[in-house]
């Protein structure tokens, strides 16, 4: 604990630069995602492909995607842009089906009663189809946004400072608690992220509250059937 209170103000601005460059990340990959959830949903001749494709994108390497990115961008390896391309294709891998799932969770007759008041495409994307299915695209943009905080750290294998500094200066030196430091400050920083998502979400769809009760309630009302 010494260790830490000594070096508080390294570990603070480590955090801050490590949140920055997970925010805008996230914020990357959230905005490229809806449309191409919602072509991957709306056409579904391209949709199989386009959810899979997107999908593979998790499984390259971060490393490797880190070394890669700079001779197809032309960026420099050592950047914080190369950094936060990569953890928004990351973004992008999770959230793609995430939309998917959101859009098939609304409900045909809400999007049928839409159209027969006379909203068009875009306007019962916005007003109908996001807003009924925000809960399960909140849910992968939850998910989305614990991962892309954890990976994160890799970028100081490229030379992007962030908390991952904690891990590499830790093992090298063999200071244990500065690893468990950078572990802790990470987890942390996810906690409070996903805590804000969570009451952003409540805030912005206080429906989907009331969706959670009634779907409890009614599965409280069918067990006591059972039981009786």
């Amino acid at each position: 604990m010494s260790w830490i209170s000594e070096n508080f103000q390294l570990i603070s601005s480590l955090s801050i630069e490590h949140l920055r460059q997970s925010l805008i990340a996230i914020l990357i990959g959230f905005v490229l995602s809806l449309p191409l959830g919602w072509v991957a949903w709306r056409y579904k001749l391209v949709g199989g492909p386009l959810v899979t494709l997107t999908g593979l994108l998790y499984t390259i390497p971060s490393l490797a995607l880190l070394m890669i990115l700079p001779v197809i961008t032309g960026m420099s390896a050592i950047s914080e842009a190369n950094l936060i391309v990569a953890l928004s294709l990351y973004a992008v891998a999770i959230m793609v089906r995430g939309v998917v799932d959101g859009l098939n969770s609304v409900d045909p007759a809400a999007r049928s009663a839409a159209t027969a008041m006379g909203y068009g495409t875009t306007r019962r994307f916005f007003a109908v189809d996001l807003p009924l299915a925000g809960p399960v695209i909140l849910a992968g943009l939850r998910v989305t946004a614990v991962s892309t905080i954890s990976l994160a750290t890799v970028g100081i294998l490229v030379g992007v400072t962030n908390l991952g500094y904690l891990f590499t200066n830790g093992l090298q030196r063999r200071i244990i608690v500065e690893v468990f430091a950078g572990l802790l400050a990470v987890a942390l920083i996810a906690l409070v992220v996903d805590l804000l998502l969570m009451l952003i979400g409540r805030w912005l769809m206080p429906w989907s509250r009331t969706d959670h009760r009634r779907s409890r309630s009614v599965q409280a009302q069918a067990s006591e059937a059972v039981a009786s």
